[in-house]
């Protein structure tokens, strides 16, 4: 199949390759023209850096990877606020470190064979109250952090790690037998089913005494959550309230938690940065961008233990009340390794997410590529996203997945668990502010080589998953496109061939529009449409006819077959 760059994508992709080649390290350069958006959106310009500098030596640093260097680094950065800001310079060598907190206009800059290496003592990382998974809670501090700064940059050729097997728990079904019983053999206590390690007692309290995912849910004030301690892993990097942000050149590893997270921030550049942890590190994310204005992220890579590139925005309640969407976001030219989804959307969306521009990605070895979640409670609306030209291989279950009954498991998690599927014809619930909602969203020029299934939508019953747009994609899996709950789906110039079962699966859709739809001669079955709630289901294809296709009693009635 001969696949054109749509208009919109190339566009946007000839304006970041010429911002690319014409931006220097020059304080204020631009790098994205807005006019070549299909939405509206700023220009976004490099923060703007006071041309002075200091190296961490002068403040006592010492690189030999055992002497403490957090004062050091504390020093040189208030040294430099003082005179109203420049660039820290951290020369090649390994720097040992407690937490690293960044200033109005200061640069953070290593050098090549610059090596940060965050302690694992976890006495230097205190307790504070910061935003994690959506919610206003209590974690440590994080080794990397700026809370509502002015102009910052992190940037350079070195290294930060953050040496997150001190922090982290471990599942025993991510290790091999010999890994997993060194690990047990290092100390910490295994769980009382055998599954999951846990580093200490203080991690365990916090994991087993009640909590939503990573988050307590019975301690309130900073007493309670001082016993559970090692449970509060932070994020490596915490960008909150933040204007004006550079992070570039600089890979980001090993992290507590998630790596990269950038918060309530405007006005935000990520370019050419590489980001890895062990594909086994739990809550592993590459960037979380949560409730984030103008943003770009371009030229980097990604190789993590959960979602590569994920945009958020609160978590219910507490992001409903926050209120602040996720909105003009740019993504190009980056690739995703192992992660559990390449490029993600949720699932903490309670304040919405909008405009967002992704093109010209590949992703390998992620367990979807790409990935819609929410769930009820969550409200929130996800709408006006594009998304063109798109190379997966090696995805262990949908190249693309609208996943409205998101439970906390990764995809092949729930695959594993055996909960792969939802019954037909679900009930109906009330529709209030608790619903969330994915609408608006258009995907071209996208290739799969190897996935367990093509494309899986499932919305709500009450709120299905509306006005979506797949053109001009082709898809080899295990098994076809399976489309539920869905309304006002577009299905132009698609290809899907399963390996097994029909190409395409439809349930309770309403004005789904299928055409030109491909799949391989001489399928026993290439189409089923079930369920109840079907409307108006147009199926345009000359490899499926009435003859091949399975239509439900209750179906049949709804849906019309021809080329």
């Amino acid at each position: 199949m001969n696949l054109k760059l749509a208009s919109v994508g190339a566009a946007v992709f000839a304006a970041l390759v010429f911002s690319a080649c014409c931006c220097k390290a020059t304080n204020g350069s631009d790098v994205l023209a807005s006019k070549n958006l299909p939405f509206d959106m700023p220009v976004v310009s490099r923060p703007t850096i006071p041309d002075r500098s200091v190296c961490i030596t002068e403040y006592g640093a010492v690189p030999d990877g055992y002497t403490l260097c957090t004062q050091a680094f504390a020093d040189a950065i208030d040294a430099l606020a003082k005179q109203g800001g420049g660039r820290v310079i951290v020369p090649s060598g390994v720097w040992f470190t407690g937490p690293i907190v960044l200033k109005d206009n200061i640069e953070l800059h290593l050098e090549q064979s610059a090596l940060i290496f965050f302690s694992a003592d976890k006495s230097l990382y205190p307790l504070t109250q910061i935003t994690f998974e959506g919610l206003n809670t209590w974690r440590c501090q994080s080794p990397l952090s700026a809370i509502g700064a002015k102009n910052i940059a992190v940037t350079g050729q070195g290294v930060i790690d953050g040496n997150g097997a001190a922090w982290r728990a471990v599942k025993k079904d991510k290790l091999t037998a010999r890994e997993w019983d060194n690990l047990v053999k290092s100390g910490g206590l295994v769980s009382d089913d055998g599954r999951i390690w846990y580093p200490s007692e203080s991690f365990k309290l916090g994991a087993t005494s009640g909590s939503d995912q990573n988050v307590s849910t019975w301690a309130k004030t900073r007493e309670d959550f001082e016993p559970m301690r090692d449970f509060l892993r932070p994020v490596m990097v915490a960008i909150h309230h933040c204007e004006n942000v550079l992070l570039e050149g600089v890979t980001f590893q090993n992290s507590p938690c998630w790596n990269i997270h950038p918060a309530m921030c405007t006005n935000l550049i990520v370019k050419d940065i590489t980001v890895r942890c062990p594909d086994y590190a739990q809550n592993g994310d590459g960037i979380d961008i949560e409730s984030c204005k103008n943003v770009i992220v371009t030229g980097s890579s990604f190789d993590v233990g959960d979602d590569g590139i994920c945009i958020k925005s609160g978590k219910d309640k507490a992001g409903r009340d926050r209120g602040i969407p996720c909105e003009n976001i740019v993504v190009d030219d980056c690739i995703v390794f192992h992660g559990h989804g390449g490029f993600v959307v949720g699932s903490e969306m309670s304040g919405g997410v909008k405009n967002v521009n992704v093109t010209n990605c590949v992703f390998s070895g992620t367990d979807v590529g790409l990935r819609f979640k929410s769930t009820r409670g969550r409200g929130g609306v996800v709408e006006n996203i594009y998304i063109d030209n798109i190379a997966m291989c090696n995805i262990a279950q949908e190249a693309l997945l609208f996943d409205l009954f998101y439970g906390g498991k990764s995809a092949s998690e729930a695959f594993a668990a055996g909960e792969d599927a939802e019954p037909t014809d679900l009930a109906l619930k009330p529709v209030d502010e608790t619903t969330p909602a994915f609408r608006d969203i258009h995907i071209s020029n996208v290739w799969c080589r190897g996935a367990r299934r093509a494309m899986y939508f499932n919305g709500l019953p009450e709120m299905n998953v509306e006005r979506v747009t797949v053109e001009n994609a082709r898809v080899y899996a295990q098994t076809g496109a399976q489309i539920n709950e869905s309304t006002s789906v577009l299905l132009r110039n698609v290809t899907v061939v399963p390996e097994k079962g029909p190409a395409l699966m439809v349930n309770n859709v309403k004005d789904l529009m299928v055409e030109n739809f491909t799949c391989p001669e001489g399928m026993e079955c290439a189409l089923t449409v079930t369920g109840s709630r079907n409307r108006n289901v147009q199926i345009g294809s000359a490899r499926i006819t009435p003859e091949n296709a399975l239509l439900s009693k209750g179906a049949a009635k709804a849906v019309t077959i021809g080329k």
